[in-house]
């Protein structure tokens, strides 16, 4: 018997609303939805990829053949939205009003967002502002499903010469939070793409003004994670 399609105001189980946020992220990121890249992106087997998958379809969240490329219908990402906002909203309310470090926030949203109710949520919204980022740069998306996002670009596709101010950490790994806590980059920061080392090595930058700014090799995995808008 073919499930149902999912309402617009319904939650679904925690491993629906998983793999929607997961297939959204890498759909952002330009990044083809196949089981090995979903299996990568959630730590988990590529059969139970397939299993959800399946699962998916048959609830109306996603458009998929077998051995093809998923993408999700139009309720699909409604879900993702809805699921994206609640996450990022409480996110930026650790950090703003309890004063959490943001590489701390991750697990702590991770659980408060899964019980979370959506009055909550909007009361959230309501104390902080109606904020359009988290304080990691991703957008947050509005109450009525709308994106709002400033153009920006990955460092790992831009060219020597290039510059511009840090905007976004992409999802807020902790580990690279860290990172750029230890090497003191946060957003707000101007960033000048110097040269690409050959044989896949790291990505030179200089972070601050000209002539006064640190030098740093990011490697491909920090690189593509990493956001700036370009100077003008």
């Amino acid at each position: 018997m073919p499930r149902r399609a999912v309402e617009p105001d319904e939650r679904p189980p925690q491993a629906v609303q998983d793999y929607v946020k997961a297939i959204y992220g890498l759909q952002e990121r330009g990044i083809a939805v196949t089981t090995t890249s979903l299996a990568a992106e959630l730590e988990v087997t590529p059969s139970s990829v397939s299993a959800m998958l399946s699962r998916l379809r048959e609830m109306r969240l996603i458009r998929h053949r077998p051995y093809s490329e998923a993408s999700l219908s139009d309720s699909g990402m409604q879900l993702a939205l809805r699921v994206l906002r609640r996450r990022r909203l409480i996110e930026s309310f650790l950090i703003e009003a309890l004063a959490y470090n943001w590489d701390e926030v991750e697990g702590e949203a991770e659980t408060l967002s899964r019980a979370a109710s959506d009055l909550f949520v909007e009361r959230v919204s309501q104390r902080l502002g109606h904020p359009s980022v988290d304080p990691h740069g991703d957008p947050i998306p509005s109450a009525d499903g709308q994106m709002l996002t400033t153009p920006s670009h990955v460092l790992a596709a831009l060219e020597a010469g290039t510059a511009g101010r840090l905007v976004r950490v992409w999802n807020g790994d902790p580990k690279v939070l860290r990172y750029l806590d230890d090497c003191g980059i946060e957003l707000g920061e101007r960033i000048e793409i110097l040269r690409r080392e050959p044989f896949g090595g790291p990505l030179m930058i200089r972070v601050g003004e000209p002539k006064e700014g640190r030098v740093h090799g990011f490697g491909p995995e920090l690189a593509t994670v990493l956001s700036i808008e370009l100077d003008r």
